[in-house]
């Protein structure tokens, strides 16, 4: 009995120890196992600064990018307005070529009926008694 209940003893003061160490914690760890989560530490504050890192350099990107689209839009709408001026230029300049070339058709004709019509009105000449006085025929008009 005295074999039994030194067992007894034992086995409680085993299960009592090991329920310190439970409650408590325990704070051996395998060196093996301890540098394994002191590498795991590192590469997640590395990672959490890399994310950090690419979550400014996104933001600015993000920013650069409604920045230029902003430009784009000003640039679409000058683009489009100087296209408007451009073919009113054009519809001008096409209405000035029109007017000129009729004005050169008209000034053209009219200089040339202009001497038919003095070939056929002047009289002929005709003997008289004064001395001959020579006119001279004036210019026609340039137009």
């Amino acid at each position: 009995m005295l074999i039994r209940s030194r067992r007894a003893v034992m086995g409680l003061s085993t299960l009592g120890v090991g329920a310190m160490l439970l409650l408590s914690g325990c704070d051996f760890w395998p060196p093996a196992l301890q540098a394994q989560i002191e590498q795991l530490h590192s590469e997640a504050q590395q990672a959490a600064a890399d994310k950090a890192l690419l979550q400014n350099q996104l933001n600015a990107a993000n920013k650069a990018k409604e920045e230029l689209q902003i430009r784009v839009e000003d640039l679409t709408r000058v683009n489009k307005e100087k296209s408007a001026m451009i073919a009113n230029l054009e519809h001008t300049i096409a209405a000035a070529k029109e007017r000129a070339a009729k004005a050169t058709k008209s000034s053209a004709v009219k200089p040339a009926a202009k001497p038919a019509v003095k070939k056929a009105v002047k009289p002929a000449a005709k003997p008289s008694a004064r001395p001959h006085s020579v006119k001279k025929p004036k210019p026609a008009p340039v137009r």
